[in-house]
């Protein structure tokens, strides 16, 4: 029964009208109006936060989507977080499906862990509770040092496939790299499918090659650091050529990961996949940040459908591109607000 008790209030962070549209739909399956804030930028481009009602002794919860103007999305956040920290809300929870900058949670050689970084600055501006969806890596959790409920969309993106796609038994689940074969392996155990893994692509930006490992450099005359020490000259990567670990001849593929953003590797993956006999294709992606010519792109391509969350507008891609579904999540979303609110913690 999805009742809620008082003293909660439902905040949406974006300055955007365009990306309030899942603010809107938790709202609507809670009975909850919206709180009354007001978030804009002036012309110097500074952020602006005017909370238009009282929030003392309230449960907060503030629901971000992330925008094309990433940046401005955090800082809206930030001071929103503030802002009810100062006018004495009880708790403030932050209700971000996609967390920024979660890509950026390894160290790379000179670079930093930004989203250890945005962690920090979310607890320091007074967050005390975290609803979030889909982490690029579990391991985000630990930078925070408040409560972190990491939901999952694989229930729905499941559903649809059981539901939208026509003969889904003859299908095969595909992980388009051996590092999120993990996931496929969860999609296919619960669909009662088979697994195909795609070795061999072009290396990518969260590759060991630029996490620092080959550090100290090395050096062809050891005797350079110390007459005594003897470093082994490291034996560079060399990718195999692309191939297919699994049967996908004949049958549905169904490519899943986490983010679709830059869509070459779905590409080069579809049209490997299909030069091996598959005659249909699927991208399943919980948020599809879909940038800069990704819909064109997907839209000529091999692709036959990509389906994604609404963790993230896209209804312009949409229009660029026929091929990409949505599938809403404000369900799982709206239950776990209500029971933080209610005292009865997300399983």
């Amino acid at each position: 029964m999805n009742v809620i008790k008082g003293g909660l209030a439902l905040f949406s962070a974006n300055s955007c009208s365009a990306y309030t549209e899942l603010a809107r739909k938790i709202s609507e399956r809670l009975g909850v109006e919206p709180g009354k804030v007001q978030v804009y930028q002036e012309a110097n481009r500074e952020t602006i936060v005017q909370i238009q009602e009282s929030v003392r002794g309230k449960d907060v919860f503030i629901i971000q989507t992330v925008s094309k103007d990433v940046n401005s999305t955090i800082m809206e956040l930030l001071i929103m977080i503030y802002a009810c920290k100062t006018s004495c809300a009880k708790n403030i929870i932050g209700v971000i499906p996609y967390f920024p900058y979660s890509k950026q949670c390894k160290m790379r050689k000179r670079g930093s862990i930004v989203s250890k970084l945005l962690a920090s600055m979310m607890c320091k501006a007074g967050l005390t509770h975290l609803i979030t969806m889909d982490l690029h890596q579990k391991e985000i959790q630990g930078f925070f040092n408040i409560p972190v409920d990491n939901l999952r969309a694989s229930p729905f993106l499941l559903q649809y496939i059981q539901e939208e796609i026509p003969d889904y038994r003859n299908a095969v689940i595909v992980a388009k790299s051996p590092a999120s074969a993990k996931r496929a392996q969860s999609f296919a155990e619960r669909l009662r499918l088979g697994i195909a893994v795609i070795h061999g692509e072009v290396q990518d930006a969260e590759s060991d090659l630029v996490d620092g490992r080959h550090s100290p450099p090395t050096v062809k005359n050891a005797a350079a650091i110390h007459p005594s020490l003897e470093i082994p000259m490291a034996i560079p990567k060399e990718k195999p050529p692309i191939t297919v670990v699994g049967d996908v001849g004949g049958r549905i593929a169904i490519i899943v990961d986490d983010i679709i953003d830059d869509v070459d590797s779905f590409l080069a993956a579809a049209d490997t996949l299909k030069e091996r006999g598959a005659y249909k294709i699927y991208v399943m992606a919980t948020h599809g940040l879909l940038s800069s010519d990704a819909p064109r792109l997907i839209e000529e391509s091999a692709i036959d459908e990509v389906v994604v969350t609404n963790t993230i507008p896209h209804e312009i891609q949409k229009l660029q591109c026929h091929k990409i579904k949505t599938v809403d999540i404000s369900m799982i979303l709206s239950e776990a607000i209500r029971r933080i609110h209610n005292g009865r913690f997300p399983d």
